[in-house]
């Protein structure tokens, strides 16, 4: 009993004898991890991004814009060395990151296949980039690490990646859990499941805490459901059941509550349309609304932003007017159905029949997409208003076919997907409108990564009795 009470007391003086941690995020995209640790008064000290414009992104909102003249390293990962990402021996650090995550993902998986043997199942060397993460973070002796991806992870092709992950570290002298947070848990206006790794250093203290949740699903989620959800992990040492809201906490963030404040774009199908430069700023439509509303465009002590930027949308004119007919929450068969009413109206208006072979295809071309209503369900679909939106992801950079507007006859403009992301509105993208759109989607959401911020502070600072 002495022993273990000298130890406790040992790890306490170690604690309040640290000074607060600096942030080194590795494969930091355009900076929505790291920049809810920085929500949380945490120096983003240095990054490691591949792609040059998530790079940029990162660079000016969590360097540039704090006055430090400095920037991420756009590099790939395994030629990087610690002392590349702390030149001056800065310590203590907390390591975050997401290692790719498309070996993993089943939406990536045909495309994979398509690619080639080389980038598909244990060919595709991005399915193991979790290997440079742990080397990387336990040669910057990190005080705490943090790793986030896909649930798929826990299944790739019979491995469970965040639990190998755990049991590496526990072998370099971590103590380590992994469990499954969903964004919309946190205050952000998405369902968006996602894996996260939590390792403390064993002298800095056990994993007594997990992230807490604000919000709640209206249609609230027992304890009992979330453990027979998760039972299968259950049995495996290093996984923790996520915490449930109490039951007082204010409902999920819903699309309308995100949405509702921003400019208008497009009332109608017929509106002619204009490509908004990303830096062109225009006025809200009204004050802040709402709790979500005052976060985002806060700016001080009851000061909130009057004009916002990067409202740019696609222009896809033969899909405006499918659009308009949508109903929330209808998918493309819904859509492909709209689409063949409106192209028969249109044969019969110009008196165009199918023995005009010629005629008749190039007018169907102009009116019906040419996709598989079979296939194709999910990668149309418009906003709910009453709920949070469904999954972003980086196909946004190709097309915004996945997130068509609550209200508008057109796919979400840059700014409204960064809503859905909880990015600020002065978090700024300073790239072209598709690569915004790829970075947003790629994103860690910062109001949920600061909920994450929030444990891994209170594991090394508080060392208390297991709480999880």
């Amino acid at each position: 009993m002495k022993q273990m009470e000298a130890k406790k007391q040992s790890k306490l003086k170690t604690q309040l004898n640290t000074p607060t941690p600096k942030v080194v995020d590795l494969f930091s995209g355009c900076g929505g991890l790291s920049y809810g640790f920085h929500l949380k008064d945490l120096e983003v000290l240095s990054g490691v991004e591949i792609d040059h414009q998530a790079c940029k992104t990162a660079s000016y909102n969590l360097h540039w814009k704090q006055g430090n003249d400095k920037e991420h390293l756009c590099e790939d990962v395994m030629t990087v060395k610690a002392k590349n990402l702390t030149p001056n021996n800065e310590s203590p650090i907390i390591t975050i990151g997401g290692p790719p995550c498309q070996a993993y993902s089943r939406i990536g998986k045909s495309k994979l296949k398509s690619l080639g043997e080389h980038r598909y199942g244990l060919n595709d060397k991005r399915a193991f980039l979790y290997k440079e993460f742990i080397r990387l973070a336990t040669e910057l002796d990190s005080q705490a690490i943090v790793m986030e991806n896909v649930p798929e992870s826990v299944n790739f092709l019979e491995m469970n990646i965040p639990q190998t992950v755990c049991e590496i570290l526990e072998e370099r002298g971590y103590n380590a859990v992994w469990t499954i947070l969903n964004s919309a848990d946190f205050g952000v206006p998405q369902t968006r499941e996602r894996v996260f790794v939590i390792a403390v250093k064993e002298e800095f203290g056990e994993i007594n805490h997990l992230p807490e949740p604000t919000h709640i699903n209206p249609l609230f989620t027992s304890k009992e459901k979330t453990v027979a959800k998760y039972k299968k992990f259950t049995e495996l040492g290093n996984f923790k059941l996520p915490l449930t809201a109490s039951e007082n906490s204010p409902d999920w963030v819903t699309v309308d509550d995100a949405l509702s404040d921003l400019p208008g774009l497009f009332p109608s199908s017929n509106t002619s349309y204009v490509l908004n430069k990303m830096n062109t700023k225009m006025p809200y439509q009204t004050p802040p609304i709402n709790a979500y509303q005052k976060i985002m465009r806060a700016t001080g002590a009851n000061r909130y932003m009057e004009m916002i930027d990067a409202n740019s949308f696609r222009k896809t004119v033969r899909d405006f007017r499918i659009f308009e007919k949508m109903k929330p929450g209808e998918d493309y068969r819904r859509a492909h159905e709209i689409a063949t009413g409106l192209f028969e109206d249109a044969c019969d208006y110009y008196k165009i029949g199918i023995n005009n072979v010629e005629k008749y295809n190039k007018l169907k071309k102009d009116y019906i997409p040419p996709y598989d209503t079979t296939k194709f369900h999910s990668k149309w679909k418009r906003l709910h208003p009453e709920k949070p939106s469904h999954t972003l992801v980086a196909h946004l950079g190709t097309d915004t076919y996945s997130h068509i507007h609550p209200y508008e006859p057109r796919g979400i403009s840059v700014r409204e997907a960064a809503r859905l992301q909880s990015f600020p509105d002065d978090f700024t993208f300073n790239v072209p409108m598709g690569s915004a759109f790829k970075q947003i989607g790629n994103a860690v959401p910062p109001l949920l990564s600061k909920g994450v911020a929030e444990a891994v502070l209170k594991n090394i600072r508080q060392p208390q009795e297991s709480e999880v």
